[in-house]
């Protein structure tokens, strides 16, 4: 006899599938095999990381890439745990991603009985990272958990979501799922709040925006709206990409004091879509963020809205209410906002000193070898050269992890999952040698896949960034020279391309240009002189 009625484990994948959900990555284990039955009979890609804080990432990367959900399935216990600090990134940069697990059986939870995989709260311990958990505790409990995790991750501020299947749930037979509702349409201003805004912008006549990740698909109206208001755009590290080469663009760092400088010159502030916080606005811990007059806030999330003065604020996206400002605002005459906006790249570009110009070049030769690429980058020290001053060319292809949460290891697999997101656009993963042994393993995956993933290793033989920092405060630099594997020999393991270069931006961008044909991963040895 046919089967006519779904597992619960099916039954998850199917509405996955509805959800628009097309690759998840995960490690199998017994206490997640109900999981995947689905996954074969709904077309579902499953990609195989080598650790689950793999899997964590390149679902992170899946997503800033594409712009959906990442997911992530993972077995009870470990598995789970494996992915909090992944989970705590996508969190920290407003990153959808689902992760999907395993839990034991309902009769035990709690009980502390020594059972394989168990943790005394497994559910509360991912309460503590992602926007909402759910235990699908009987089959008729899936649906609603399904929505309440998508309408986390896309209805407001995109954030982690966790779905957890008790063992004794996963493979009991359920009634196959509604298709769910609809998206809903992107959240526009009021009117008369709208009309607020374009009041005081057209009273002031020195605007500022500070353009944030929450405007990264919003490029076009971005560009408009600053040539209407003759105002320079500041961009955070997540908006890199946006109005790139434009006369009002501003690629730089609020952390920089000529960004600050013209942050504070200015009558009226428009910030778009940004959460306003130290590691993009006081990278170096001052505690003196620069000083926003006239402050207009437009962000999705309430709860930002509430963490600092303002004088009007628009709970609304920020794309949306850019292009709504642009429809209706009129065209000032140019004033001195493009004399602006060049008098603090200037400034800013000085201010960086001449071994973070010397890193910026070398990302430049990156981005003009492969262009259009997305640059998927760790915590190291080119990267952070680029948080400061870089102009990308792709909007929405620039990421890094080394803002907001700062985990390590996150280059390798995050560069995974956008090269599986966009296999048609050049990637380009940029970790130092230190960052890239968290995760070197998951090159594997990129061998397997077969992914045209570019992987630069920035090799100074240890954690220069960190050694700096200790030096800078006369501490003895102690722990900060990790041996590095030789890079050659891991290449050759996974079958891969290897070229080594040293730190000049033509030889970077030759070899670059040289592999660009390669049909698989290539890496790209970047040996910094001592």
């Amino acid at each position: 006899m046919s089967k006519t009625k779904p597992t619960v484990g099916e039954a998850l994948v199917s509405g996955l599938k509805q959800r628009g959900v097309d690759c998840v990555f995960g490690i199998p284990g017994v206490h997640s095999i109900e999981l995947y039955r689905g996954l074969d009979l709904d077309g579902i890609r499953h990609v195989t990381p080598r650790h689950e804080q793999g899997a964590g990432f390149m679902a992170d990367g899946y997503a800033r890439a594409s712009g959906k959900p990442g997911v992530a399935f993972v077995i009870t216990g470990p598995g789970l745990t494996n992915t909090i600090t992944p989970v705590a990134q996508s969190r920290a940069d407003s990153v959808p991603v689902l992760v999907v697990s395993g839990v034991n059986a309902r009769a035990t939870l709690g009980q502390g009985m020594g059972h394989l995989h168990e943790l005394p709260d497994q559910q509360g311990l991912m309460q503590t990272v992602v926007a909402t958990s759910e235990q699908v505790s009987n089959p008729d409990a899936l649906n609603g958990a399904l929505t309440r995790a998508f309408d986390a991750m896309q209805a407001t501020r995109p954030t982690p979501a966790h779905i957890e299947v008790p063992l004794d749930v996963a493979g009991v037979t359920a009634n196959p799922l509604a298709p769910p509702a609809p998206p809903a349409a992107t959240k526009a201003a009021a009117d008369d709040a709208l009309q607020q805004v374009v009041t005081q912008l057209t009273q002031a006549e020195r605007v500022v925006i500070l353009a944030g990740g929450g405007i990264k698909t919003g490029g076009a109206a971005l560009q408009t709206l600053a040539e209407h208001l003759d105002a320079p755009v500041v961009q955070t590290t997540n908006a890199r990409g946006l109005m790139h080469q434009h006369r009002l663009t501003v690629p730089a760092s609020p952390s920089l004091k000529p960004v600050r400088d013209l942050i504070e010159e200015a009558d009226c502030v428009l910030a778009l879509g940004t959460e306003l916080g130290p590691t993009d606005y006081d990278m170096y811990a001052t505690g003196d963020m620069a000083q926003m007059r006239g402050l207009i806030r437009v962000d999705i999330c309430p709860d930002q809205i509430a963490r600092h003065p303002h004088v009007i604020a628009l709970c609304a996206d920020a794309s949306t209410v850019a292009g709504q400002l642009a429809a209706v605002l009129p065209s000032r005459a140019e004033t001195d906002g493009v004399a602006r906006a060049e008098a603090c790249r200037t400034a800013a570009w000085a201010a960086l000193g001449p071994a973070y110009r010397a890193n910026v070049a070398m990302l430049n030769a990156m981005r003009d070898a492969l262009p259009g690429a997305q640059i998927v980058g760790d915590s190291t020290q080119p990267i952070y050269a680029g948080n400061l001053y870089y102009d990308h060319n792709v909007a929405g292809g620039w990421f890094n992890s080394s803002t907001g949460y700062g985990a390590l290891g996150y280059a390798i697999p995050a560069a995974i999952g956008a090269a599986i997101a966009k296999p048609d656009q050049p990637t380009i993963c940029l970790t130092g040698d230190g960052g890239a042994q968290f995760s070197l393993p998951e090159l594997a995956v990129a061998a397997q896949e077969g992914l045209p993933v570019r992987f630069v290793i920035w090799n100074n033989y240890g954690f220069g960034e960190i050694a700096a920092a200790m030096r800078d405060v006369n501490a003895p630099v102690i722990g900060c020279d990790p041996t590095p594997p030789r890079f050659a020999d891991t290449a050759a393991s996974y079958g891969m391309v290897y070229r080594q270069v040293p730190d000049q931006p033509e030889a970077l961008s030759a070899a670059l240009r040289d592999t660009a044909q390669a049909p698989g991963p290539v890496m790209i040895e970047v040996v910094i002189a001592s």
